[in-house]
């Protein structure tokens, strides 16, 4: 199994059934039901708002520290078990924060598992779109005493209606503190919200991308200034933004000469984590394993932490130097 770095990994997304459960009889939360397959049958959406109104439900068990210690302990587990070496991870506190859940216990546990893990692992946080700008901003601001607990900020949950722009201010205040810039773009939106996140919120990476595609002049750019695409395409599928496995662009984008990724964005939801996107890629769309090697390459470096070279197995990735 070749190493890789995942970079669109929201933890959040990692809720399986089973954990669902557990926490919900822990925090003793009553739940329509408490039969996993009866929730996993739930997994299945026919767009991104259909799957975010089960997500944010199912998203309610999370309570503790331990909650989310628990959450992110299982996800790195299965994370190096797939070949993961280094995890950059997504995080919505809004979303914890409007039911009740502080900061400081989203950060407690989550930063916790991040040191027990044994694994390469950083927390980027997200602003949620449809909350708009100043709620963000002031999530951020909130979010600075934690400063030395993640490396920087991203902006997910529906495009359609939010153009990165929305964004622009706090995304300048997070640039003042020296923190990271990603940004979700190019998945239900079209080019025009990736130069947008580009030209107004200056990301250093565009999270999804594959609508970039459309536009000549926005692929020479993203090659030129090799700026990296986390592209997940289990997730892509599910959510209808291709209609199969088969009819991805990825191969293409790789044709380009762009920096793709390959990462499993909510994995619990949309069946399957990094390496079963791995393997979706070979069987369904026949990529090689020098096709996958690069991308594997690509991830790590595209990522902004450098992953020490022991612990790296396997061939060492290309790129940029590793300490």
């Amino acid at each position: 199994m070749r190493p890789k770095a995942e970079l669109h990994l929201h933890i959040e997304g990692t809720l399986e059934p089973e954990l669902v459960v557990e926490l919900a009889r822990r925090n003793r939360i009553d739940l329509p039901t408490f039969d996993v397959e009866a929730i996993r049958a739930r997994y299945s959406f026919a767009n991104l708002q259909a799957f975010l109104d089960v997500y944010y439900e199912n998203m309610a068990v999370l309570r503790t520290e331990q909650d989310f210690y628990d959450l992110a302990t299982a996800y790195l587990r299965r994370a190096a078990a797939q070949g993961v070496r280094h995890a950059e991870i997504f995080f919505d506190p809004q979303a914890h924060l409007s039911r009740g859940v502080p900061l400081e216990v989203v950060f407690g546990g989550l930063s916790e598992a991040l040191k027990d893990g044994g694994l390469s692992a950083a927390l980027i946080l997200c602003f949620l779109r449809d909350r708009g700008a100043e709620e963000a901003e002031e999530v951020l601001r909130a979010a600075l005493p934690y400063r030395d607990r993640f490396i920087g900020v991203g902006l997910d949950s529906a495009e359609v209606g939010y153009p990165p722009s929305l964004f622009r201010r706090v995304f300048d205040v997070a640039a003042a503190e020296g923190l990271h810039r990603v940004a979700h773009a190019g998945e239900e939106g079209g080019p025009d919200y990736v130069w947008e996140a580009l030209d107004v919120l200056r990301v250093e990476r565009v999270d999804h991308g594959i609508r970039a595609m459309e536009d000549p002049q926005l692929v020479a750019r993203l090659r030129e200034e090799r700026i990296p695409l986390t592209v997940c395409p289990l997730s892509n599928v599910r959510l209808r933004a291709v209609p199969s496995l088969r009819d991805h662009i990825l191969p293409a984008m790789l044709d380009e000469g762009l920096v793709v990724t390959v990462n499993s964005d909510d994995p619990a939801y949309f069946g399957g984590y990094v390496e079963d996107n791995y393997a979706a890629l070979r069987q369904e769309l026949g990529m090689t394993d020098a096709q996958l090697d690069r991308i594997a390459r690509n991830s790590f470096d595209a990522a902004f932490t450098e992953v020490r070279t022991d612990t790296v197995k396997g061939p060492t990735p290309a790129g940029r130097p590793l300490n």
